[in-house]
């Protein structure tokens, strides 16, 4: 059954969990484009997001340490052993920690980070799968851009070095994927500053919201502008803030959450999009 939350539905979902099965992916028609999948996890207050087409893996984000292995086991379901790019928008544990499992277990060919420090246990082991596969990560101090299949990504780099003492997640990475007619965002954890800086990047179809749905002074500016028809929000019940929900609600923002939704999966054949969710 595919799950939507329309505006005048919004509050009802927030109070209650429903259960429903999977709707196919056969749903949508075929395209010339092909189909671009995004698995979103859930892996509570963390990211963890899969982006798969015919012959191409992406992965931003690995959740904490525990939940590569969901990732690997995940990828394994589809006999994909390779990953043509692991994108960690920033070196905290709920979005680093499960990207030593990734590395060890599959083929990585090429991975993104921001060009920041930080130690921790999390950032150890990651830096120890990096040496012992001989992956030298890009660090990326200005914008990427790659095409796999028929799918254009644009990552968005920091444009500054230094946000303040506390406000790491400003340097997240910003992922853009074009699939014909859609646009898919993916902001990782960026605050203020780094909504600011990338306030002018355009429509899209598809909104990974920020920052787990925590407040943000300039979010219902952002998604004014971004004006997304679609979005989801990877949270916990604790963290999804009540003003995200509202501005959500209010721009007519179809969304979902994994700590209500559990996994989600969105599906684009290049005309339009599908959400699938698992509960």
């Amino acid at each position: 059954m595919l799950k939507k939350i329309t505006a005048a539905a919004a509050s009802a979902l927030m109070l209650l969990s429903c259960s429903c099965a999977e709707k196919s992916q056969s749903s949508l028609p075929e395209t010339d484009q092909g189909s671009l999948t995004v698995d979103i996890l859930d892996v509570g207050k963390a990211d963890s997001m899969i982006l798969t087409t015919e012959n191409s893996t992406v992965i931003i984000d690995c959740g904490e340490k525990g939940d590569g292995k969901e990732i690997v086991n995940l990828l394994e379901e589809k006999n994909i052993t390779d990953v043509d790019y692991l994108i960690i928008t920033h070196y905290d544990k709920d979005h680093v920690g499960g990207a030593a499992k990734v590395i060890n277990n599959l083929n990585v060919h090429n991975v993104l980070a921001p060009d920041y420090s930080k130690e921790s246990e999390e950032m150890d082991k990651y830096y120890k799968a990096l040496e012992a596969k001989s992956i030298e990560p890009q660090l990326l101090t200005q914008n990427l851009s790659f095409t796999l299949d028929s799918v254009d990504f644009t990552v968005y780099a920091p444009e500054k070095t230094f946000y303040g003492e506390d406000d790491e997640n400003d340097f997240s990475l910003v992922t853009k994927a074009v699939h014909g007619n859609n646009t898919l965002l993916f902001t990782g954890d960026a605050m203020e500053q780094r909504l600011d800086e990338i306030m002018d990047i355009g429509k899209c179809t598809f909104l990974k919201v920020p920052y787990h749905g925590r407040k943000l002074e300039n979010l219902e500016e952002f998604l004014k502008n971004t004006s997304p028809e679609f979005a989801a929000v990877c949270t916990s019940k604790s963290e999804f803030a009540s003003s995200t929900q509202t501005a959500l609600t209010n721009l007519g923002i179809t969304y979902y959450s994994t700590c209500f939704n559990g996994k989600i999966t969105v599906v684009s054949n290049g005309s339009s999009i599908a959400v699938n969710t698992e509960k």
